[in-house]
């Protein structure tokens, strides 16, 4: 389902190309996954032509990215940049807090909120796993990008040169196995790490979104991978959605737009 939008028009005093770039943008933060030329010439009521320039422009600065497979685009790393620079760890943290121990009580396994910093994953809040095993706090803490659920979801909506190191068997190794993964991220709305970082957990997690739609965050849930997966390393639908249903509350209270 796409977001529907007005035909843009130029009002006077304004300049219609950068109308019609901002309709691009929105309409691409507004979707979760990536939309092909077509989808976004119709959704805006404009010739494929004149998107096809205004893509052209926008990936061209960085702020549109196109899937060099599916020819389909998305939100580019440096809008993204852009807008995670205007949301403050701090100000991440506070709105996660309300809805993270929540989480982890219904769940019952630890729950971790992070963002990128410097190519990985910056754990900005974490809360402990509610039984009386012994854990240490990761708060400050950095993960990698690729072989956690948190790295994931937070790769899937920006572009950030990585080294896939390996640290399972399971840790994808490849560029052609990463994309095909983070395509799935971006179509499905959350993410599965089984022991891709650390043999015998697993971890779940999904998109948290600042105004205007933007992926500034992730959260969740992590623990042995017989309480998250079944024997197929598939999660429980269960805690998938609760997962999911975190990330929303967060993002809401973030200012992005209900999904």
């Amino acid at each position: 389902m796409f977001t529907w939008w007005h035909r843009v028009g130029n009002v006077p005093g304004t300049v219609q190309s950068i109308e019609r770039a901002a309709a691009v943008l929105r309409l691409l933060a507004g979707e979760s996954g990536p939309l092909s030329l077509g989808q976004i010439a119709r959704s805006l009521d404009l010739a494929k032509g004149t998107t096809h320039g205004i893509l052209a422009t926008l990936r061209h600065v960085g702020f549109v990215e196109q899937d060099r497979l599916s020819g389909q685009y998305r939100l580019g790393s440096a809008l993204l940049q852009l807008g995670h620079g205007h949301l403050d760890v701090n100000e991440l943290r506070s709105h996660a807090i309300n809805w993270a121990d929540p989480l982890a009580a219904r769940s019952g396994e630890a729950v971790r909120v992070g963002t990128v910093h410097d190519g990985q994953v910056l754990v900005v809040h974490h809360v402990f796993r509610p039984d009386d095993t012994f854990q240490t706090l990761d708060v400050g803490s950095t993960l990698p990008l690729h072989a956690t659920a948190l790295g994931k979801v937070l790769l899937a909506y920006r572009f950030t040169k990585i080294n896939l190191d390996r640290f399972t068997r399971r840790t994808i190794r490849t560029t052609e196995a990463l994309e095909a993964e983070l395509q799935r991220v971006r179509e499905a709305g959350w993410s599965l790490e089984a022991e891709e970082l650390t043999p015998g957990t697993a971890a779940v997690a999904a998109p948290i979104r600042g105004s205007g739609g933007l992926v500034v965050g992730a959260v969740g849930i992590s623990g042995l991978v017989e309480r998250i997966c079944d024997s197929h390393y598939r999660p429980h639908q269960h805690l998938v959605a609760l997962v999911r249903e975190a990330a929303r509350a967060i993002s809401r209270d973030l200012g992005a737009a209900r999904r």
